[in-house]
């Protein structure tokens, strides 16, 4: 009878582990695929951003509008402005 224990245990331990794997790979399956994708958009969207490296001011009419002249000075002498 202890045998028949034992084999009953161990089927059941067997059973539970691969329960187990079905459900963690359900739950843990679109995770990862959708993790895999997310990389790939968020490089691309940050591309455009990366160009030469060197700072273009905005020359549009309605923004120069409300500019301070500081600001303006620092957009003209080609450096990212730090005054509103």
């Amino acid at each position: 009878m202890d045998s028949m224990r034992r084999i009953i245990v161990g089927v059941a331990i067997g059973a539970s582990l691969l329960t187990g794997g079905v459900i963690g790979a359900t739950i843990a399956g679109p995770l990862v695929a959708s993790a895999a994708t997310s990389p790939s958009a968020t490089a691309t969207a940050a591309s455009p951003g990366t160009g030469s490296g060197t700072f273009v001011p905005n020359e549009n009419a309605q923004h120069e509008a409300g500019e301070s002249a500081a600001r303006e000075a620092q957009e003209n002498a080609g450096q990212f402005p730090t005054v509103p």
